[in-house]
């Protein structure tokens, strides 16, 4: 069996907004690439999500800066249907070379030649430089803490569609970040029991004084901060776009049905149990709400901005009585609790990408994107440059970066596989051997530069 093998400068894998983005900026620059998706453009928007799910900002902040979405109020929260067809036609609007239908399966650097071999599962494929953009969404985690209980349906908030998904009864969802709140609070309008774990969160307000807080986070430079703050490494965010979008409030969700608790810590035969920390949680969520209305607030004042006062949206409502008096723990049978919705993130998954590019515990050791392997790339992660970074907007000014570079990396090469300086040659009777000395000094120089 022949094996074809196929060459190209720089091979991009995954075909999401990273890979779209990173497409975009590598064809402006004339760099030949190829991009490979193991499904279609944009898949996980399509089968990777819940089936009432909508962009958790709106379609003026999130979409990339040369196209608007076609048939979304700038205003509104795009379905995923309609982000995932956004991503499709932005393709299409420059010819991306988009191949889907394959999946890469290993990538290993060359020895003693340049680029990287990599294998797929529709040939072998030779890359001078490989950008991995697969996102943070890669393998959903469900701790294991998780019962085994085969009386129990348990999923994880990637597996998760809609209600009907669900055996009769009620649910425990655990995670209180975008995700789990809005599964919550769908469960519990279609009339099941819901237990919803809320642990350490972000509570930005949807909108205050008649702006988006993506926009607030816009001039009050937060999405562009480059240093996460210490201890938030694992902060969830609690907002929704859901409904026409709303401010995610908890107090609300427990008025509302909803059984608020702590953070799950343990499960032994059929019942489960909470940290004392359901109070504090949802306090610390409050202070996070005030300080981006005084910040607002404030920069609304020094700027002589004429917005809308609002001062309702610091009434505070009184605490539940699940928050004042929490569960401690929870007999799932005797609650008629028959599932678990873990909506407890998702980690990456590099165990195909053999170079040294990952530190000791595996995460990808990179500035801005540009790895510590020469010719490997990572975009879509958060954090990569910025706060904003795993975003729509973000990953495209990130994939410029990085495709700048590329392109700059490419003209050293060119360089050195052009003709070379030579010694300038005088008399030939008295030619001066340190100039010739001189002169290999620069190629060798170049040399290195090139291959480097």
């Amino acid at each position: 069996m022949t094996v074809e093998t196929t060459s190209i400068d720089t091979l991009v894998v995954g075909a999401g907004q990273a890979g779209v983005a990173m497409s975009e900026h590598l064809s402006k620059l004339g760099v030949p690439h190829l991009v490979l998706e193991r499904a279609r453009i944009a898949e996980r928007w399509r089968t990777g999500r819940w089936d009432s799910l909508v962009a958790n900002g709106p379609a003026w902040h999130d979409r990339f800066p040369n196209m608007e979405f076609a048939d979304v109020d700038p205003d509104a929260f795009a379905g995923k249907e309609q982000v995932a067809d956004y991503f499709v036609a932005y393709a299409k609007k420059f010819d991306a070379p988009i191949r889907t239908g394959v999946e890469v399966k290993q990538v290993v650097r060359n020895a003693g030649r340049p680029g990287f071999t990599v294998e797929t599962s529709d040939g072998i494929i030779q890359a001078n430089r490989v950008v991995v953009a697969t996102g943070p969404f890669q393998r959903p985690v469900i701790p294991p803490i998780a019962p085994q209980d085969a009386a129990l349906t348990q999923i994880h908030s990637a597996d998760y569609r809609n209600p009907a998904q669900l055996p009769e009864g009620g649910v425990l969802v655990v995670g209180a970040g975008s995700s789990g709140v809005q599964i919550a609070d769908e469960l519990q309008r279609a009339g099941r029991r819901v237990y919803l774990s809320v642990g350490a969160h972000d509570r930005p307000p949807r909108a205050y004084r008649g702006r988006d807080f993506c926009w607030w986070l816009g001039v009050l430079g937060e999405w562009d901060a480059e240093v996460m703050k210490p201890g938030r490494e694992h902060v969830t965010i609690a907002v929704s776009g859901s409904r026409g979008g709303h401010t995610v409030d908890f107090r609300r969700l427990a008025r509302q049905g909803v059984t608020l608790v702590g953070l799950t810590k343990s499960f032994h035969d059929g019942v489960v149990t909470f940290e004392d920390d359901l109070a504090t949680n949802i306090r610390r969520g409050d202070e996070n709400y005030l300080s981006l209305l005084d910040a607002a607030d404030a920069y609304a004042e020094r700027n002589g901005l004429d917005l809308p006062q609002e001062p309702e949206a610091r009434i505070i409502p009184a605490d539940p009585e699940c928050v004042t008096h929490p569960l401690h723990d929870l007999a799932l049978a005797e609650a008629g609790v028959t599932s678990i919705v873990w909506a407890t993130g998702y980690a990456v998954d590099f165990n195909w990408l053999k170079v040294n590019a990952f530190d000791e515990k595996g995460k990808p050791t990179h500035q801005r994107g540009v790895s510590k392997e020469p010719g490997i790339y990572f975009l879509g992660l958060p954090w990569l440059s910025r706060r904003g970074s795993a975003f729509i907007w973000g990953v495209w000014h990130d994939a410029k970066h990085i495709a700048d570079h590329i392109a700059t990396q490419r003209k050293y090469l060119a360089y050195y596989d052009g003709p070379q300086p030579q010694a300038s040659i005088g008399n030939a009777d008295d030619a001066d051997s340190s100039n010739d000395a001189s002169a290999a000094s620069r190629v060798h120089k170049v040399s290195e530069i090139g291959v480097s």
